[in-house]
């Protein structure tokens, strides 16, 4: 997520946000939306040491009130919230003059008035209540497997539409061997094949009809669709029927946003347990990412603690023989 296992560094969406902006003022530049908080929760989505107004605004997409305390109060009328608002940012004005700059400070008097915008474009663009039942017949809301991410899928091509710049969904969770929830999605340490199954049985389809559906409306072409995980299984067991973590090989894949269709790039071993023919790095993964949406990687830097610091660290090349 963050090109380091440094703690501390800006996630990718945060990077992106920073070197392209936002389109839409009242909404959030950068998404993430889950189901229960992944491992390693907010530092995965963080805008690290950027400024927070690059910070990610994370949805639970299983609650209908997906946003907390987006609403007004009852009791206040919206002529007194704007005149609360407008007292309050002429306090901190007044507070940042007198301190010179202060990046937080100036994120958090933005992020008072994004929230004040929020409150009628947010509720919009997260309804799906207006979709056609096709659209949510196509995203598999209409079945249990597939309700929860169908819906974040659906609300993503939603926010996608609205100029949102960058969305990520992290799956729900899979079954574990034991018939219970695992605590991690994918991870089959105990009975892979019955926790592959039930992941891929509530992702694959709304993942297919999100690219569908982005290529229909005509929004594929400049969006791009990343679809990874943290790691690969073993070729080899673990215990009878699972498989452990494997970071020497696997694979993601992407669409749209100006990558080759229908291609492979690289390959394994012949036990599929180490990558052994183009190998891809996280900072290339990134420097091609970045390349795509039109960004220079060695260029998007910011300056920190006494040095420029970038996504790709310092290395990373673009891989070319993906590109359309």
């Amino acid at each position: 997520m963050c090109g380091s296992s440094v703690p501390g560094r800006p996630a990718a969406g945060a990077w992106i946000t920073y070197g392209l902006g936002t389109e839409n003022q009242n909404l959030p530049a950068c998404v993430v939306m889950h189901g229960r908080r992944p491992r390693g929760d907010d530092q995965i989505w963080s805008a690290g040491f950027l400024p927070k107004t690059y910070q990610a605004l994370a949805l639970d997409a299983r609650r209908k009130e997906a946003i907390d305390d987006i609403l007004r109060a009852k009791d206040e009328t919206d002529s007194q919230q704007r005149a609360s608002l407008d007292f309050l940012r002429q306090f901190n004005a007044g507070h940042a003059a007198q301190r010179g700059s202060q990046a937080d400070l100036m994120a958090r008097i933005s992020s008072f008035e994004l929230a004040y915008q929020m409150q009628t474009s947010a509720p919009e663009a997260l309804d799906i209540a207006g979709e056609t039942e096709a659209t949510k017949k196509l995203y598999g809301i209409d079945e249990k497997d597939t309700e929860t991410f169908g819906r974040q899928c659906l609300i993503a091509r939603r926010l996608v539409e609205r100029g949102v710049r960058f969305i990520q969904i992290f799956a729900g969770r899979g079954a574990a061997g034991d018939g219970s929830v695992d605590d991690v999605p994918w991870d089959g340490h105990n009975n892979i094949e019955k926790n592959h199954a039930s992941c891929a049985a509530a992702t694959d389809k709304p993942a297919a009809a999100l690219i569908a559906d982005l290529k229909a409306r005509g929004l594929l072409d400049d969006t791009l669709v990343i679809w990874g995980g943290e790691f690969g299984r073993t070729p080899d067991s673990q215990g009878s029927l699972g498989r452990d973590h494997n970071p020497h090989a696997f694979t993601i894949w992407m669409a749209g946003g100006g990558v080759r269709k229908g291609f492979h790039y690289g390959s394994s071993d012949e036990f599929g347990y180490k990558s052994v023919e183009n190998k891809v790095h996280v900072n290339d993964l990134h420097a091609t990412i970045l390349h795509l949406l039109g960004l220079d990687h060695e260029k998007l830097t910011y300056r920190y603690s006494g040095r420029d610091f970038r996504l790709t660290d310092v290395a990373g090349h673009v891989i070319k023989d993906i590109l359309a």
